[in-house]
């Protein structure tokens, strides 16, 4: 077996029948690359093939009242690919709307706890064609964050995807193994035992954090502050409903501009939201005077030497979308960035998660109905969305054979901040997933549709 971390285990924790917390990925394929032809059969057995090298995918939850510590991953001694597989058929004309449409639909649906924590949809009929045909496919997949953050997801598609369409499955690997009900709580008990030495161990780096952030508070060298965030409606109370949206921009246009003002990737993509959401807001007379605040997952993989499969942090940038001017926008997030990242760094890259290690499901799940039954929701955000960046190979990528076009990442969205905008670069793209909850956003392809134009608006100041 091995025991879930805090911080892998607080998504467990947090979540509610209104807040699913899970990661997705959309995928569009081009299924004339697939060796012998598409066929929904053909793809379910390669995809089973390749399960035998994925054994986090072949792992399920298991606990015991006795267990005083966080679950366990266990070996599913009963795993079948089909009981994971999906297949579904877009209706006509099998255009944008209609996949967003469906896709949001399986977004909003819960992961079945009892089996292991993913599954995959197939959806044919894209634009109406078959893809048996030569037509395009579309493949949504699902994982529970509680097993994976950006990195280790994409570590692990990458076991699905290949650099030639006919690349042999890798070699299979062995899972964790089982536990019994004894061993679970026994192990438990000997990790909660060792909570008041590990505290102990703790105290110095809190410490440390926390005076060097009030030594930065003092000079202005700090990121934003949670709970500083201006009030926007989607910033409320999230229902069990999800609408989701995408764009592709071009990679070298975003390096393009990357380059001319000297900047990151992610100072661009940051200033990419901040124009969408400050010209979205605008139009509909809802641009808050002071400056939006997002989070931003921060990974810290190589950094940590703790285990479980979140290894992350966040910082909180300001958007600037108070400043008109997207040049000067995008230069004060770029100078806002390097202080946030400057004072990231300084805080221990295991703070998040040694303190999650302490709060049990009572204390996270009492805690997360009190937020979301309270107006703290809508007057006091912790931030306004959530926007991550995942760096992605630069070079054609095959999924089970089959061509990959286009790859939208698709993050959770929480009580107060119903928005989630992750992008993902591609062989020369840049792929963007919105996620949002439909009562509160409507119009998300409003903010999708606004890329291309906020793009342009940047390249144009760099002629």
């Amino acid at each position: 077996m091995q025991r879930l971390s805090g911080l892998d285990a607080s998504f467990l924790y947090l979540e509610t029948s209104t807040q699913p917390l899970h990661v997705c990925s959309i995928l569009d394929l081009d299924t004339a690359t697939m060796p012998g032809g598409y066929s929904f059969e053909a793809f379910r057995d390669a995809l089973a093939e390749r399960m035998a090298a994925m054994p986090q995918f072949r792992e399920k939850l298991a606990n015991t009242t006795l267990n005083l510590d966080h679950p366990v991953w266990v070996e599913d001694t009963e795993f079948d690919v089909s009981r994971h597989l999906h297949r579904i058929g877009l209706p006509p004309p099998g255009g944008r709307d209609e996949l967003a449409q469906i896709c949001g639909h399986i977004a909003a649906l819960p992961l079945d706890r009892s089996r292991p924590l993913w599954e995959t949809w197939v959806i044919e009929g894209i634009d109406g064609v078959e893809a048996a045909k030569g037509g395009r496919l579309a493949v949504m997949t699902k994982v529970h964050h509680a097993a994976v953050d950006g990195v280790s997801g994409s570590n692990l598609m990458s076991t699905l995807c290949s650099l030639e369409p006919d690349t042999p499955a890798p070699p299979p690997e062995a899972g964790v193994g089982g536990a019994t009900t004894l061993e679970i709580a026994a192990g438990g008990l000997m990790r909660f035992a060792t909570r008041p030495l590990n505290l102990l161990g703790m105290l110095p780096s809190t410490v440390s954090s926390v005076v060097n952030t009030l030594d930065r508070a003092r000079t202005g060298l700090t990121m934003a502050r949670p709970f500083a965030a201006p009030r926007t409606p989607f910033n409320a109370t999230i229902t069990a409903h999800r609408n989701i949206a995408f764009a592709q921009l071009d990679l070298e246009d975003v390096k393009k501009v990357k380059d001319h003002f000297d900047v990151k990737v992610n100072d661009v993509v940051m200033a990419l939201v901040s124009g969408v959401l400050r010209r979205y807001m605008l139009d509909r007379g809802q641009l808050p005077a002071s400056s939006m605040v997002a989070m931003v997952p921060v990974s810290v993989h190589g950094k940590s030497d703790r285990p479980g499969r979140n290894q992350v942090s966040g910082m909180f940038s300001p958007l600037e979308t108070q400043i008109a001017d997207p040049v000067n926008r995008l230069e004060a997030i770029a100078e806002a960035n390097s202080v946030a990242k400057e004072h990231s760094s300084a805080i221990s890259a295991t703070l998040l998660q040694d303190w999650s290690q302490f709060a049990g499901p009572a204390v996270f799940g009492a805690a997360m109905r009190l937020y979301a039954r309270t107006r703290l929701t809508s007057s006091r955000p912790v931030h306004n969305l959530v926007i991550s960046n995942v760096p992605g190979p630069q070079e054609p990528l095959y999924f089970l054979g089959c061509e990959i076009k286009a790859m939208y990442p698709i993050g959770p969205i929480f009580h107060g901040s119903g928005l989630n905008i992750t992008v993902m670069s591609l062989d020369g793209k840049l792929n963007v997933g919105l996620i949002g909850c439909p009562e509160l956003l409507p119009d998300l392809w409003g903010l999708a549709d606004g890329f291309a134009p906020a793009l342009d608006e940047l390249l144009s100041a760099t002629r």
